[in-house]
Parts: C-alpha cells; sequence; structure tokens
C-alpha cells in the first residue's frame, strides 16, 4: 500500500520489459525499428490518457526532468515571480528556486490551511510580475487533491502559464489537460502508473511549444536527426524536440503496457475503486481513534491517506505494519497509506486490524 512511493510492477509491465530484454540480448538492435514503433504507440496511449494530442506528448527520465524544462523555458525578466505552495515535493521546488540566481526571479509559497491549499490563497498571491504557477495535482504530504480546473482557469484568467506536477495522481484519477487549460504537465511512471522507474509523460500545449525556449537541444531534438553530418539546428515542430537523445527504451516497453492495463480497465473504474478503499481506510482511522490528516470529502483526495497517532511515532507505526507485511511510507508526523485498484477491502481491514486501538 506504498504506490505514492514506488509502486509493484504489473505481471503484463514484466513480461513486456522482459520481452524486450531477450530480443535486445539476442539480437541487438536488429530489430531497432519496432522498439522506435513501440515508443510511438505508447506516445499514442500517453496521450489518450490525459486527452492530448501526441504532438503534444515527449517522453522524460522521469518528473523532474519536465519540471525542468518549464521551469528554464520560461523567458524570464528580473523581477518576475512564480507562484507554488509550501508543501509540494522538492522536484518542484529546487528548479524554480534556481531561478532567484540567475534571472532574479521570485519563488512565491502559499502555505496549506488545515490540510488544504486554497484557490484564494493562490489568488492573492498571483500580481502583474507572475509568469506560472506551478502545482502538484495531488499533495504528497497531505494526498490534498488540488482543483486543477479551477486553476487552470485562473491561469487563464491572468494570462500566465499553468504547470502541473501529475506523478500523484495520473493513473489513479482522471486527469484532462484540455478541460483543465494545463499548459505543462509531467509525471513519472513508478507510481500510480504502475511503470518502472525513469520512464516519464511530459506534455506540453501546441499553442505554448513556440513560446518555451527549449535548453536542451541535443541531436535528436532537430528535424531529420539520423542525418548525422548534415547539422541544421531547425527543431522538430511537436513535443518531440524535447527528448534530446536516445529512449530508455526497456522503460517505455513498459511504460506501454502500464498505460494500456490502465486504459483497458478505465480510469473512471480505477478512480471510483481507489476512493472507495480510501474511504473505508478513512472511516477505520478514526473510529480506532487516530487522526486523519487528508481531507474526507472524494473531491479533495485521491489515492493518499496520511494519518497520525498521539501515542505513536510514524516510525512505531509503519515498524508495526511493516513486520506484518504491510507497505506504507512515514511522512512529516504521520504515516502514508496508498492503495491501488487491485488492493482489496479485506486488505484494507487487516491494515486497520494490526494498528493498536488508542
Amino acid at each position: 500500500m506504498n504506490h505514492a512511493g514506488v509502486a509493484p510492477l504489473s505481471r503484463r509491465v514484466q513480461d513486456a520489459m522482459t520481452g524486450f530484454i531477450e530480443d535486445a540480448t539476442v539480437n541487438g538492435a536488429v530489430n531497432a525499428e519496432q522498439w522506435a514503433e513501440t515508443a510511438e504507440v505508447c506516445r499514442a496511449a500517453a496521450a489518450q490518457l490525459i486527452n492530448a494530442d501526441t504532438t503534444e506528448i515527449a517522453f522524460m527520465k522521469n518528473t523532474t526532468q519536465g519540471i525542468l524544462i518549464a521551469a528554464n523555458g520560461i523567458d524570464w525578466r528580473e523581477g518576475d515571480n512564480v507562484v507554488t505552495t509550501a508543501v509540494e515535493f522538492p522536484a518542484n521546488i529546487y528548479p524554480w528556486w534556481s531561478l532567484k540566481e540567475r534571472y532574479g526571479v521570485q519563488t512565491r509559497m502559499v502555505p496549506e490551511r488545515d490540510g488544504c491549499i486554497h484557490i484564494d490563497d493562490i489568488a492573492s498571491a498571483i500580481d502583474a510580475r507572475t509568469r506560472a504557477l506551478t502545482i502538484s495535482h495531488v499533495e504528497f504530504a497531505s494526498g490534498f487533491r488540488n482543483d486543477i480546473q479551477a486553476l487552470g482557469d485562473l491561469c487563464r484568467e491572468h494570462g500566465i502559464w499553468f504547470i502541473v506536477d501529475a506523478i500523484q495522481s495520473l493513473g489513479a484519477i482522471e486527469v484532462d489537460v484540455k478541460a483543465c487549460n494545463v499548459d505543462i504537465l509531467a509525471a513519472d511512471g513508478h507510481k500510480w502508473l504502475l511503470a518502472p522507474e525513469g520512464a516519464a509523460i511530459f506534455y506540453c500545449a501546441d499553442e505554448k511549444r513556440d513560446q518555451l525556449i527549449n535548453t536542451n537541444v541535443g541531436w535528436s531534438s532537430v528535424v531529420n536527426p539520423r542525418d548525422f553530418l548534415n547539422y541544421d539546428l531547425t527543431q522538430k515542430p511537436d513535443a518531440t524536440r524535447f527528448e534530446e537523445g536516445s529512449y530508455n527504451s526497456v522503460g517505455l516497453y513498459g511504460l506501454k503496457a502500464a498505460i494500456d492495463l490502465l486504459l483497458d480497465i478505465g480510469i473512471p473504474i480505477i478512480e471510483a475503486r481507489v476512493l472507495e478503499l480510501t474511504k473505508r481506510l478513512v472511516g477505520g482511522l478514526e473510529a480506532k481513534g487516530y487522526r486523519v490528516v487528508t481531507p474526507k470529502a472524494d473531491s479533495d483526495r485521491a489515492g493518499i491517506v496520511i494519518f497520525e497517532s498521539e501515542q505513536h511515532t510514524p516510525s512505531e507505526i509503519y515498524e508495526k505494519l511493516h513486520a506484518e507485511n504491510i507497505i506504507t511510507a512515514e511522512r512529516g508526523s504521520g504515516v502514508r497509506v496508498s492503495p491501488h485498484f487491485y488492493n482489496t477491502a479485506s486488505e484494507v481491514e487487516r491494515l486497520l486490524e494490526v494498528l493498536p486501538d488508542l
């Protein structure tokens, strides 16, 4: 129950990656064209998953790389600022902080209140020099689900970039970049997508692509990349311009199989199941006397539930669960539980049974 950390791979993903490794072991790169075709099928599946066009999808090595492309690609001016929250994972903080020394860009960090990020607080932090809002769809340390549709509308109203870290939502709940006016989205595969580490999705809206300075131009970023000695800096006309070099092919085989599995089941079915399990978990924890940090409304949470105990440290609770082969994570002053759709109600009940009453 630690999909907010690093999830186990599905058998389908294992089979796809093992098949690639066998091919590469026996044949070297003889079937490289097939590898490239698989990458394009994966791109189409990723686009379907977030309601994007294939021209808007690139592959990255992790979420951080995607956020770095966004942070370094905006045409900053000294005195500009970017708005985020004070409870983001560091991947969505340090790329923006680093802009201060180079460009004089200020990072405004909106605090949470009662475990929630309030849209009014974000709106109050935006002014005439704000160039971007960057935020997690689901916050890793509270489980709060930000209303990215409302935030996207806010960004459009102010004419600023909207960047979303979707690693804690993609694969567990619906993500629609068009409906939410998202300009840039990044998410690695190793959490709710049930894919391997090192295979991430990057989205940049078609209408914003040419406004983003590509600071990572490599041999694969340009038109006719295989014409090696005919140097031409003309960049590709789609999001693949941000793919500076060779693919993590085995990772993309795994990512394709993972996305196919989720699409076969259906994200609406997965979301309903995840919310059902987390609701059961929240109710059981409160009945045993634990304080649940995560908001309780379905619209305010996804797959993460964080709880605290006045009698036991997070380490003590984690170790007690771990001794029973129940895998969770310590986060701050609490313990984070993050079940996916294939977890069962009986597994939730088993976790509750292991926890001592308060």
